[in-house]
This record gives C-alpha cells, sequence and structure tokens, in this order.
C-alpha cells in the first residue's frame, strides 16, 4: 500500500511533500506530482504536509478520486 496524489494537488503543486519525503518516492509530472508506490515506505510525511490535502492512503482515496490511483501507476509504469 502507498500514498496517492489526487486532483487538488493540479490546483495548488506545492511541492512541499517532495521536501519531506525521507526515500525521494516523489516526482513531479506535466500538471502535478506523483509517488511511487515501489518506493514509498508509507511513513505519512508527505500527507501531513500537504496544504490542498491531496494526499492520501491508497486504500482511504475518496471515491470520487480512484482515477487518480491508475494515473499514479502509469506514470511510473510509462517511465
Amino acid at each position: 500500500m502507498a500514498f496517492v496524489i489526487t486532483s487538488p494537488c493540479k490546483v495548488e503543486k506545492a511541492g512541499e511533500c517532495v521536501e519531506v519525503c525521507p526515500v525521494d518516492c516523489i516526482e513531479e509530472g506535466k500538471d502535478m506530482f506523483y509517488i511511487d508506490p515501489d518506493i514509498c515506505i508509507d511513513c505519512g510525511a508527505c500527507e501531513a504536509v500537504c496544504p490542498v490535502e491531496a494526499i492520501f492512503m491508497e486504500d482511504e482515496v475518496p471515491d470520487n478520486e480512484h482515477e487518480y490511483i491508475a494515473l499514479n501507476r502509469r506514470f511510473f509504469e510509462e517511465k
């Protein structure tokens, strides 16, 4: 299980999450940031600092944001 960044990041794209991640698993995409599920250690540091509350544990992503789970995985698969 990893954390997932959802749609509020597209509006804000603040980046505090990148600064606090101890394993550097967050990468910047064109429109938002993404968390590499293979590297994420589920520490929650990113979730705590997100100013727009865009970061959720995968199993806690709101129903209307579920598409971001697949978008996040696809971002790293296409690299």
